[in-house]
């Protein structure tokens, strides 16, 4: 490269006409360098992108006047300039005022130190990448997209949000509820397919009444309308015979993940602690099972995670320690330490202690009863997935409890309707197939 260096960053998952009028405008002003955002980079601040980064260096790397393509891992790339020192840093104008700002005054900062300068292009109106990446989403995903989503998050983001869903409509609440802060798009990562709340909606006990296909059967309807990963509560697996066909099954379904507890017995809720008798399983047995379980998966990309339930069942962490050790040697992906104690310190130290021992073992937490600590002091503590595990469901049964009493109290609907969402807005939430 003999001329200056005109260096852009891209996402390169939607390119359209204004990226390349942006290259374009680069490629007069020098040799156009672009550092392409990681997916860490991407989920920072957006929705991850559809294209992993592999793929997306191919097509950057074949457009025209691009003479070299690097990776971005944040998105002022300020290792990237302070390397490569480019004349100019080339973005579209409008980072001047949207959530980017700040990147922007970061990037002139960087480049005062050697002279160079920002170049901002008018922005390509009528074409909106974020609106380009909705309507994609709409169009859905296939079982193998789904499947290996759980693990790029895991390898992208620090901490992985995934929230409760039991229907249809609550899994299209999941997909697209977002809200926008002053670190980015905040938003739910995937989804979780709750024994409890499955079987509450059935009107059934958490006992394991309810069976994979009929759990599956709901399943589907979330899977038609959704794309995100799923994580699917297996209670305690079953038998290890059983539990082969149960892998098979969610791994065909695009699930990316089963979660099975080590308990034996009839299923208490774990939430009801030491209230009612909570039999742990033997250790070799629960490996078996999750030996059994891994041997039956087809891809690389289903994780089986193993659920801790010695502190639930009045053990002491040294006890969960030494299970979580013997469940990793026998192939489980992940840990998902579970307790009802509301200060959550048990919690607190046992995630201290297993990432001294496990730097890249994921970590589960479900913090129901412990839930006056942040995601960011999790993220602390060592954990890299927190579900909320069954919060849909217990906010709408409320909810329509309201609406059922205010008609009986007043004897017809009017007064229910401010409780409602507007008949126009339901009959327009779910759009006619095009």
């Amino acid at each position: 490269m003999g001329r200056a260096i005109a260096y852009v960053t891209m996402v390169g998952d939607v390119v359209h006409p204004g990226n390349l009028n942006i290259i374009n405008e680069a490629a007069k002003l020098g040799d156009v360098v672009v550092g392409l955002l990681t997916d860490k980079a991407i989920v920072s601040r957006e929705h991850p992108p559809y294209l992993n980064f592999e793929q997306r260096m191919i097509i950057i790397s074949s457009i025209k006047d691009v003479t070299k393509v690097i990776p971005q891992d944040d998105w002022c790339g300020e290792d990237n300039l302070r390397e490569l020192k480019p004349k100019y840093v080339v973005h579209g104008d409008n980072w001047t005022s949207n959530s980017l700002s700040k990147v922007r005054d970061r990037t002139i900062e960087i480049l005062s130190e050697w002279g160079g300068q920002v170049v901002d292009v008018p922005y390509t109106h009528g074409i909106n990448s974020s609106v380009i990446s909705t309507n994609r989403r709409e169009f859905g995903t296939t079982p193998e997209l789904r499947l290996q989503a759980l693990r790029r998050l895991l390898a992208a983001k620090p901490l992985v949000r995934i929230m409760e869903v039991h229907s249809g409509i609550s899994g299209l609440i999941v997909e697209h509820t977002e809200i926008e802060k002053e670190d980015g798009l905040h938003y739910f990562d995937g989804m979780w397919s709750s024994s409890l709340t499955d079987s509450t909606s059935k009107g059934k006990p958490d006992i394991e009444a309810v069976d994979l296909t009929t759990r599956l059967q709901d399943l589907t309807c979330i899977l038609e309308c959704t794309t995100k990963p799923v994580i699917y509560d297996g209670d305690t697996g079953g038998k290890p015979e059983h539990f082969v066909f149960t892998v098979r099954t969610l791994e065909r379904n695009g699930i990316s993940a089963v979660i099975i507890e080590d308990k034996t017995g009839l299923k208490k809720n774990s939430l009801f602690g030491t209230s009612v008798e909570q039999t742990l399983a033997p250790v070799e047995e629960f490996c078996n099972k999750i030996r059994a379980g891994k041997n039956a998966q087809i891809t690389p990309h289903f994780m089986i995670i193993a659920r801790l339930e010695s502190l639930i069942a009045g053990h002491s962490v040294d006890e969960a320690l030494e299970r979580a050790r013997a469940y990793i040697a026998a192939g489980a992906d992940g840990i998902m330490i579970h307790s009802k104690e509301k200060s959550g310190m048990d919690i607190k130290e046992f995630c201290q202690r297993f990432r001294k021992e496990y730097a890249n073992v994921p970590i589960v937490l479900v913090p129901t009863t412990y839930n006056q600590f942040t995601e960011k002091e999790f993220q602390e503590w060592g954990a890299n997935i927190i579900i909320y595990a069954n919060h849909m469901l217990r906010a709408s049964y409320p909810a329509m409890v309201k609406v059922a009493n205010c008609i009986l109290e007043n004897e017809r609907s009017l007064e229910a309707d401010s409780l409602c969402m507007p008949i126009k807005e339901i009959l327009e939430l779910i759009p006619d197939p095009k």
